[in-house]
């Protein structure tokens, strides 16, 4: 199973510019629905316990990409809805080829109620927002939890869940997992050889050179797509600058890719470069390599989110016990301490605007983040969901328990940037390039800042990509 076919377990609801998505914006999707979406062909009566209007016999069909979490998750959450709308029946289908599939019914105006719209094949978010083919979610956030008494549904979720799928003010976009992106090492290897993670960067370099003497690579990442290691450099920036990098970033604001803090992070990740730190021959590995080489101690440091446990529990050694840990802080100047790591929303849903059953994709999204659809969830995938405090009661693996420790120590002072959500091929292939020629050694931090710059100006300068405008 590739990377993209499982990595919007997290991560960031991302965009996919497809010859699909000019399907969809050259045939208007089939007419698309005005801004307030469609009120779908099946209506019932709102009352306190049916606030959403949910028409108790009508059919619901449920899309699923069928990546790293499958379908059975999926599965149990219908048998949910069933229980409540036992007249309903459900049409499940699950596929990796969401774009493939769907975007034939989007155009001809006839989708599905429910979209997990993930994976390689995803169809690019801009152009369905864009073209107002997703129903706003707003009402869902008003409704009332299905099992927490006395909270609406946006009160059980988690910070930054509705700013990760929000465009132009209006949640479009569900995201249902949570993801903490860091440095993972394991607790294994530190322990046998007396190290400590290093707090400071400058604590970090030393850790680095120790390490290395030991006959160890410090560092190893995906070199096939290195954007990987973009996310603790900008990470290292924002807690060296303030959230303000990061919207800047976001709004595509000039020269904000070569802003102090920028330069400062970039300077700071060079030296792992330069002092040679990094396992040889990293850049010619893929994702599942370079972390197989790091679970092999061939390396002691990884850059990716906590789906990483998951996704490598086959070839993950007895004992090896893998913890997330934040970007060390550059200094005492830091506006964000040590423990402020970024964590946001990922794989994404969506109500299709031309729904039939729009009350009932929406009522699926209320079991989904109830509190016992969020912990069978987690139960099922050993993944993080949205909705607050639903981990209790619940045994994590080793590693993500780690993942929850450090979102709790990181609280108010967490953090993410959502311009991969916004622009897909920004981070996808702009990014990743710079990543790429940066973390080879073939160019230098200014070089690599004026290359992602270039890519930020070039979407910002595009009039065919429509502009969001992310709030300070």
């Amino acid at each position: 199973m590739n990377r993209r076919d499982i990595l919007r377990r997290t991560a960031a609801a991302g965009l996919l510019a497809t010859p699909a998505a000019g399907l969809l914006a050259g045939c208007a999707t089939g007419g698309g629905g005005d801004d307030k979406g469609d009120a779908g062909t099946y209506k019932g009566t709102k009352s306190e316990q049916n606030p959403l209007g949910v028409k108790e016999d009508a059919p619901l069909e449920v899309v699923i990409f069928n990546g790293g979490f499958g379908e059975e998750y999926a599965k149990a959450h219908e048998a949910m809805y069933t229980e409540k709308y036992p007249k309903a029946k459900i049409n499940h289908s699950a596929t990796q080829e969401i774009g493939k599939t769907l975007q034939p019914r989007f155009v001809d105006g006839t989708p599905p109620d429910v979209v997990n719209n993930s994976g390689k094949d995803q169809i690019d978010f801009n152009s369905l927002v864009s073209q107002n083919a997703i129903a706003d979610l707003g009402e869902l956030l008003a409704a009332p939890s299905l099992d927490v008494p006395g909270k609406t549904v946006k009160d059980t979720l988690l910070p930054g869940a509705v700013e990760v799928g929000s465009y132009d003010g209006k949640f479009m976009v569900m995201n249902y997992t949570y993801t903490a992106y860091g440095i993972w090492h394991s607790t294994k290897l530190f322990a046998d050889r007396g190290w400590q993670y290093a707090k400071t960067w400058d604590e970090h370099i030393a850790l680095c050179k120790q390490i290395k003497a030991a006959g160890i690579a410090p560092w190893t990442y995906a070199g096939k797509h290195p954007r990987y290691m973009s996310w603790p450099l900008i990470a290292t920036a924002i807690k060296f600058g303030g959230p303000s990098v990061a919207t800047a970033i976001d709004n595509l604001e000039p020269n904000a890719w070569k802003s102090d803090a920028m330069k400062a992070a970039a300077d700071a990740w060079h030296q792992i470069v330069k002092d040679g730190y990094i396992l040889a021959g990293s850049p010619g590995l893929d994702h599942v390599q370079s972390q197989t080489a790091w679970c092999q101690g061939k390396a002691a440091f990884i850059s990716c989110g906590s789906w990483l446990e998951s996704e490598q529990k086959k070839v993950t050694p007895e004992g090896f016990n893998m913890t997330i840990q934040p970007t060390p802080s550059l200094g005492s100047g830091d506006k964000l301490p040590f423990e402020a790591i970024r964590g946001t929303a990922g794989e994404p849903f969506m109500v299709p605007a031309k729904a039939k059953n729009l009350a009932g994709g929406l009522e699926y999204f209320r079991v989904m983040l109830s509190k016992k659809g969020a912990q069978d969830f987690t139960r099922k995938v050993a993944s993080l969901t949205v909705v607050a405090g639903a981990t209790e009661g619940i045994e994590l693996p080793f590693g993500l328990s780690t993942v929850s420790k450090a979102l709790d120590a990181s609280g108010s002072n967490g953090f993410n940037w959502v311009y991969n959500n916004f622009y897909r091929k920004l981070e996808r292939e702009l990014v990743d390039a710079a990543c790429g020629e940066f973390f080879s050694g073939r160019i230098g931090p200014a070089e690599f800042l004026d290359l992602c710059q270039k890519g930020a100006d070039s979407i910002a300068q595009d009039s065919s990509i429509k502009k969001y405008k992310r709030a300070a």
